[in-house]
């Protein structure tokens, strides 16, 4: 039975989202694929609840006048981000939570200057390059150019979308091994995902998921690790999009995430890195840092997630409670922060 956890005050909580995401009161009859669409916005809302706070959900599309009605006639002591997009468009979400600063407003999450320069893959690498962390070799191709290989971008690549998430675009195709298939990949993210393409060196080793809390005072939760039991011989271990959401995929391969069995060093090594980026970056509230830790032991920053998935069986939740936090302590957590970060 999970413990109850105490709040100092009864908070008016506004959840946004996006408005296809806005979850019924109650879930009995619907299918798990069914859920699936809203999981998170379903388990926040719940969780938020439990802790006996007052709810009132918002979904969003293109306009911001429904948030400016609810924030002027309901006076939320705290919006609860959860929205991931805006006009149909990821890379505007930062664009809402500048909003709300203008307005004055306490939210959940991170600032937007930290989820502009998190999103760009290139950008993060240029600045932890330029402090001397490890990150991959890499190249941007922008829409509709080619790439010159340099000598430096030996292969194995990988091709990724310089600013998408959850893994859009990539597949098992996305890992290279010539010329051809190569100039293949990127065409695909330019005309399939219609964003620039970013080409970097495909690090072989264990993949590293960490999570953090914090604004000033930072908090690493535990390293969880993406873990195949059944990988096909011809496949690399990375998480293609069917990894990260197919249930198919994940039971065929017997795809799982767990707690990362670590030695003293390394997991010292992890949390310190993974502090000194998100200090770096400029990260706020709560973020998800991903790493590659290579078969020399050589730590390599793959990508920042700020505000990530917060779903109640996700990895952030699960490093939660791996740390001795239960789900709605996360919450808790999470609403304290931005309460903390609009008072500073």
């Amino acid at each position: 039975m999970a413990r109850r956890v105490r709040i100092r005050r009864k908070l008016r909580v506004l959840v946004l989202m996006h408005e296809d995401l806005v979850p019924p009161d109650d879930n009995e009859g619907l299918t798990k694929e069914e859920q699936a669409e809203f999981q998170t916005e379903f388990d926040v809302v719940r969780g938020l609840t439990a802790l006996g706070h007052e709810i009132r959900k918002l979904g969003l599309h293109d306009e911001l006048a429904p948030l400016r009605e609810d924030l002027d006639s309901w006076k939320p002591d705290i919006v609860f981000n959860l929205l991931e997009e805006f006009h149909g468009r990821p890379a505007y979400d930062h664009n809402v939570v500048s909003y709300l600063e203008l307005k004055g407003v306490p939210y959940t999450g991170c600032n937007p200057r930290g989820m502009v320069i998190a999103r760009d893959k290139a950008l993060s690498k240029k600045i932890l390059h330029f402090h001397r962390l490890n990150v991959p070799a890499f190249a941007v191709v922008p829409l509709g150019r080619r790439l010159r290989r340099l000598k430096s971008l030996t292969f194995p690549l990988i091709v990724k979308s310089l600013i998408e998430e959850a893994s859009l675009g990539i597949s098992q195709a996305s890992v290279v091994h010539n010329d051809d298939k190569l100039a293949e990949r990127i065409r695909f993210i330019h005309e399939r995902v219609g964003t620039d393409a970013i080409v970097e060196q495909y690090i072989e080793g264990r993949e590293l998921y960490v999570g953090v809390l914090g604004n000033h005072r930072l908090t690493v939760l535990p390293a969880w690790e993406l873990r195949f039991e059944r990988l096909p011989a011809d496949a690399v271990p990375i998480a293609t999009r069917k990894v990260k959401w197919d249930p198919a995929t994940q039971e065929r391969w017997q795809v799982y995430i767990q707690e990362s069995e670590l030695d003293g060093d390394d997991r010292r090594r992890v949390e310190r890195t993974a502090k000194k980026i998100y200090r770096i970056l400029g990260l706020s509230g709560y973020a998800r840092v991903d790493f590659r830790l290579d078969r020399d032991g050589r730590l390599f920053f793959l990508e920042a997630n700020p505000n990530p998935d917060i779903a109640a069986e996700s990895e952030f939740p699960s490093s939660g409670e791996s740390a001795g936090m239960t789900y709605e302590e996360v919450l808790q957590r999470v609403l304290t922060l931005g309460l903390q970060r609009a008072g500073h």
